[in-house]
């Protein structure tokens, strides 16, 4: 486990081949970057099937034309787009009334779920690619705590305290050595926007986390601004229209946006006569379309919403200091590590002067993957060691700094 372990754990950086690998976010990125990237991609292909792989359009021609004549109608009606026009309203003699219902999105539909697919997946490309800068490999990290899980107790111990070993190297090797002006504004621009990358700080990772989970916002929200420029109609309403009809009428009615009949004009040039005919069509793959797009608001909604949530509890997490050490005393309390007021002081410098804000970001996903066991056992170690290097280097300035009445000897 020497060698390779290092070269895995530390001065990782992120390459193309691992974007798909490991699982180093929470199940609401999944919800991003997974699922809704799963079922898009089923759409894409559901519909890409009615598209391009059978009749797609099928158009009510004059008697007089022959079949060359209706299969370029059908040619010519599919790739030129049709315009909808309700059966209760007669059809505008304005040609130019008539090109502003038209229907342009149906012939792409597979490709735009696809890109929609693309954008979802985008921010956990990012994530991938970025986090390995911070110097640590946190897939790595996931699938050892992970695999432990199922290894006996002391494999497992062993294991975890391969992990906290060189957890605590990359600790040690992301603080600040000089300290000086520059140093001094980057630290306190890192405590105040959260959002602010600095590795000696101990903010990389935690504030790339915090970017990641803005763009799964972004993206969702943005996604109904797409759909609203691709059907050329108001999406963003669409799926209170279902819900506000059912309520009304109790019954399913025909979306004006999904027309399944038609309406499509062409001309025909026979020597210098040009004749333009309208003729009715059918387009069945707007059936598909409908229930995919309904089903895909009602979607984007809930992911959205899931999205706003998980961004405002990170961001709860991150922003608050005491944060922090109320989550790592939550797993020395278990270990009975905490036992006295000293206990609690030095656990508490222990979380925001040793693991920073990188380091509890690390703990929390290890937990988020794996269970508080894992975290638990890897908090303990990393206490010891950070106690260890209290008593050996500062262990006086330490104590000084402390309320006196506090102090008890360390068990």
């Amino acid at each position: 486990m020497g060698g390779d372990f290092v070269g895995g754990i530390l001065g990782s950086v992120g390459t193309f081949r691992k974007l798909w690998r490991g699982t180093i976010d929470d199940w609401i990125d999944r919800m991003s970057h997974v699922y809704t990237v799963g079922l898009l991609i089923i759409f894409a292909f559901a519909t890409m099937k009615g598209v391009y792989l059978r009749d797609n359009i099928n158009c009510w021609v004059p008697k007089e034309f022959t079949d060359t004549f209706e299969k370029y109608a059908h040619d010519y009606c599919w790739i030129s787009n049709t315009y909808y026009i309700p059966m209760d309203e007669p059809i505008p003699v304005d040609i130019k009334a008539r090109e502003s219902e038209t229907i342009t999105y149906y012939q792409w539909v597979p490709l735009i779920l696809i890109i929609q697919a693309f954008m979802f997946k985008l921010p956990y490309f990012i994530w991938k690619l970025f986090n390995g800068y911070s110097g640590l490999s946190l897939e790595k990290v996931i699938h050892l705590s992970e695999q432990t899980e199922f290894d006996e107790a002391e494999s497992r111990r062993v294991t975890i305290d391969h992990l906290a070993r060189f957890l605590d190297k990359w600790l040690n090797g992301q603080k600040e050595y000089h300290w000086n002006v520059m140093v001094r504004m980057r630290h306190r621009l890192s405590r105040v926007c959260c959002f602010f990358c600095d590795k000696r700080a101990g903010t990389f990772l935690s504030a790339l986390f915090l970017s990641i989970k803005v763009l799964y916002l972004l993206n969702v929200v943005g996604q109904f601004f797409l759909l609203n420029a691709f059907m050329a109609t108001d999406y963003n309403l669409y799926g209170f229209e279902i819900i506000n009809h059912l309520a009304a009428n109790g019954e399913w009615r025909e979306s004006p946006r999904f027309p399944k009949v038609t309406l499509c004009d062409f001309e025909i040039r026979q020597l210098q006569n040009i004749q333009r005919f309208t003729v009715q069509c059918v387009l069945p793959i707007n059936m598909f379309n409908e229930k995919i797009f309904i089903f895909l608001w009602f979607w984007l909604v809930l992911v959205a919403v899931l999205a706003a949530y998980n961004l405002l509890q990170w961001l709860f997490i991150s922003v608050l200091k005491r944060n922090r050490a109320t989550f790592i005393k939550k797993y020395l309390k278990i270990t009975n590590d905490l036992q006295t007021a000293y206990d609690k002081k030095l656990a508490a410098k222990f979380a925001d002067t040793y693991l920073h804000d990188d380091g509890v970001f690390v703990l929390r996903i290890v937990t988020k993957n794996t269970s508080d066991i894992i975290t638990t056992e890897l908090v303990q170690l990393l206490f010891e060691r950070y106690k260890n290097q209290v008593k050996t280097s500062n262990m006086n300035d330490l104590e000084t700094s402390f309320d006196e009445d506090a102090k008890e000897p360390l068990q």
